[in-house]
């Protein structure tokens, strides 16, 4: 009799403690900061392979202070569209957004969480299109990286 009480009493602090267990699903991180991530635009709500915007005068490389955003063409992959737009300041990346990743269930979302803030950190790093993949997002990887290279060609980089 002691043995099934034990037994039982067992069982049911594993089962609680399964169904107490709370995963992390937003994409805000430990620190209370947002990720890189940006919403994904609803269906066309992007303009494709633009120049978005120029501050500091003229568009040419050559002058201080310039800075041009360009919005990568949409790469279509097995799970969803992947868009990717740059900020370039005198010829140097300066910032990468995310506009459109595949995000239609929650397993995209986990795996588009933790791929998108690598792949974004390896751009500004390499400031190319030369990064490595990310493990276990490879279609988003390819995705990322041939949308980034149309916008790296506009910005004539």
């Amino acid at each position: 009799m002691k043995r099934i009480v034990l037994w039982f009493m067992s069982t049911l602090t594993v089962v609680t403690l399964l169904f107490g267990y709370h995963t992390s699903t937003s994409s805000e991180m430990a620190d209370g900061k947002s990720s890189v991530l940006a919403s994904p635009a609803d269906g066309g709500a992007t303009t494709s392979g633009t120049t978005s915007g120029t501050t500091g005068g003229t568009t040419s490389g050559s002058t201080p202070g310039t800075t041009v955003t360009v919005t990568g063409d949409s790469t279509d992959t097995r799970w969803g569209p992947v868009q990717v737009e740059i900020t370039v300041t005198d010829g140097a990346i300066t910032d990468v957004n995310v506009v459109d990743y595949p995000s239609g269930n929650g397993r995209d979302r986990q795996i588009n969480a933790a791929a998108l803030p690598i792949l974004v950190r390896e751009t500004l790093d390499a400031q190319s299109a030369d990064i490595d993949m990310v493990s276990g997002a490879t279609v988003t990887s390819d995705g990322y990286i041939g949308s980034l290279q149309s916008a790296l060609d506009q910005a004539g980089l």
